[in-house]
């Protein structure tokens, strides 16, 4: 499994949010991208809510990008909390299938995305 990340890194498809304090890394999450189609791999956090800002962080890059989803794989009330849902299978792999038909955004986070999940008006969306 290490390596089959390790190689799906080195093409551009696995990506981490990471969240730092003071030069650590205390929390974020994994994810595999595939066009426009985001897949939830892993979170962690050695810190409260650290890997809840990498989600938060994750949300904002996607919206930014055009993002529709983002598949969280499991079903669970820390998620479902931070206002994820489970769908129909056959509008999951829909959204998928239009997700792989797109080009994937550039990996890179910019500061300015936090206003995106940040302001009233982005929770209209």
């Amino acid at each position: 499994m290490i390596e089959a990340y390790c190689e799906l890194h080195r093409a551009g498809d696995a990506h981490s949010v990471e969240t730092w304090i003071n030069g650590k890394l205390v929390g974020g999450l994994y994810c595999v991208a595939l066009g426009k189609a985001v897949f939830g791999e892993s979170m962690f956090n050695q810190a409260n809510d650290t890997s809840k800002i990498a989600l938060a962080a994750l949300v904002a890059f996607c919206r930014r990008h055009g993002i529709q989803q983002i598949d969280c794989q499991q079903n669970t009330r820390h998620l479902a909390s931070l206002g994820a849902q489970e769908m129909p299978r056959k509008q999951f792999l829909a959204g998928v299938s239009a997700a792989l038909q797109q080009s994937s955004p550039s990996w890179q986070f910019d500061p300015q995305d936090w206003a995106l999940i940040m302001s009233p008006r982005s929770n209209t969306k």
